[in-house]
């Protein structure tokens, strides 16, 4: 017998995707909100909005994302939507594997479509990218196309030139600032110089390096405005385009990245696993300064799952790679900023996941000295953040609420999710220091309130 017009038609394939998962409707509810809160988003999902969705009734297309990436890591393969009958995934963020032809899908996305790529999902299925991507197949692809304008090192030039002047901006201002500006550059110019006529193949691989330095330029700036899909889109694609520039420092730098945002989501267990192909790519192929920033975020990703010793292991070792003086630091890991820095305030977050509030507190003192406050501002008001943390666990409230109020000094203007969410996650501790009259606790509560990230 047809159905009537409007009857719903049951999704058969979402059925089945929830019992290969071997989750009840309520243990998917609960699944699909936490990988919502993952990414600031608080749903009301429960065992009837799944019963109506396996019924015939469509999720919206962000909730559908979430439900593909918890039933994804129930079920540890990647699950599309497609898969769950649900709507294919057509809109304008959606790249393919030719990484210039990706470059400048995104590029123009961020300009034209930027509700669609900022609500793009962060997948942890897609984390393990670089550990089975195999290059030759794109490479050939990418070699067979060659455009008649030639490239030379004029124009890498200027491609560095933006990136390091929308690199500095970004550090002053935010994640916000100028990123239309910079996906409309990379869709418009950088990503079709790599479709041009190159000199030698030095050339050629410089050309990709600097195009994957922008990649990682645009992944960062959507890190810190915390739309973590989009950054994670930007960030395999800088891989990609690392790869053909370089498959050991680079591609383990661009590795380090994927790693590092996997960290700061959770997903400690990816960012180990990244981090280590990594360090094993780059052995014997990075100067010292490089490695020592993959050193660091390995004692982070070892750390963040408890292995004491690692952790321990892998510090010494940042610290020994850092003291070595051969190869000048090159250009997409100077991006960071001053690798001494770096080594400082992930060597504090390293402690603070081992509980060593002491040692934190001397690493996060010993950052403002290895970053210019000019330069890194935002880098200063997240140390002074972090610094606040430390004292506070140590309770140390007045010390505490100075070194937050620091902070707050810097975050005026600072188009920042970072430091939105940093001066969020001491609302509780502000709370309990205003019940107990700690002074200037109230006036730091009033000043947050009032301040505009």
């Amino acid at each position: 017998m047809p159905r009537a017009p409007g009857e719903r038609v049951p999704n058969l394939r979402l059925r089945e995707a929830i019992a290969e998962a071997g989750l009840s409707y309520d243990g998917v509810a609960r699944a699909v909100v936490r990988v919502a809160a993952e990414h600031g988003e608080v749903l009301r999902t429960n065992k009837s909005t799944i019963a109506h969705w396996v019924s015939g009734t469509a999720p919206v297309e962000r909730t559908a994302h979430y439900l593909a990436e918890a039933l994804s890591r129930r079920t540890r393969r990647p699950i599309t939507l497609a898969q769950l009958g649900l709507t294919t995934d057509s809109s304008p963020q959606r790249t393919g594997t030719h990484p210039v032809e990706t470059a400048t899908l995104l590029g123009r996305a961020d300009v034209e479509h930027r509700g669609y790529l900022a609500a793009a999902v962060y997948t942890a299925s897609d984390v393990a990218m670089p550990l089975d991507y195999d290059p030759e197949p794109v490479s050939r692809l990418l070699r067979a196309r060659t455009g008649s304008s030639r490239v030379g090192p004029e124009e890498i030039t200027v491609v560095r030139h933006i990136t390091r002047a929308f690199g500095a901006a970004d550090e002053l201002l935010g994640g916000g600032h100028g990123l239309s500006t910079v996906a409309t550059y990379l869709a418009d110019t950088a990503a079709p110089l790599l479709t041009g006529r190159f000199a030698n193949g030095d050339t050629r691989s410089d050309a990709y390096a600097a195009v994957s330095e922008l990649a990682w330029l645009l992944g960062w700036k959507h890190h810190d405005l915390g739309q973590e899909g989009a950054a994670q889109k930007y960030y395999l694609l800088g891989y990609q385009l690392a790869v053909e520039a370089d498959p050991n420092a680079h591609a383990a730098w661009m590795m380090r990245a994927i790693a590092h945002q996997a960290l700061s989501l959770k997903e400690h267990g990816h960012s180990r696993d990244l981090i280590q192909a990594a360090l094993k790519r780059a052995k014997g192929h990075a100067d010292g300064a490089t490695e020592a920033l993959l050193h660091i975020t390995h004692a982070r990703a070892h750390a963040a799952l408890g292995n004491r010793s690692s952790a321990a292991e892998a510090l010494l070792d940042a610290e020994d790679a850092l003291t070595r003086d051969d190869e000048p630091q090159p250009s997409y890991s100077l991006l960071m900023g001053p690798a001494a820095g770096t080594v400082d305030s992930h060597t504090a977050r390293t402690l603070t996941e081992l509980g060593d509030h002491l040692g934190t507190e001397q690493r996060h003192r010993a950052a403002f000295s290895s970053w210019d406050l000019e330069a890194f501002p935002r880098v200063h008001l997240l140390t002074h953040m972090d610094l606040g943390d430390c004292l506070a666990a140590q309770a140390r409230a007045d010390e505490a609420i100075a070194a937050w109020s620091s902070a707050l000094d810097l975050a005026e203007g600072m188009a920042s999710a970072r430091t939105r969410s940093a001066f969020t996650s001491i609302r509780h501790t502000l709370a309990l220091y205003q019940r107990r009259k700690v002074p200037g606790a109230a006036l730091l509560a009033q000043r947050i309130r009032q301040t505009a990230f």
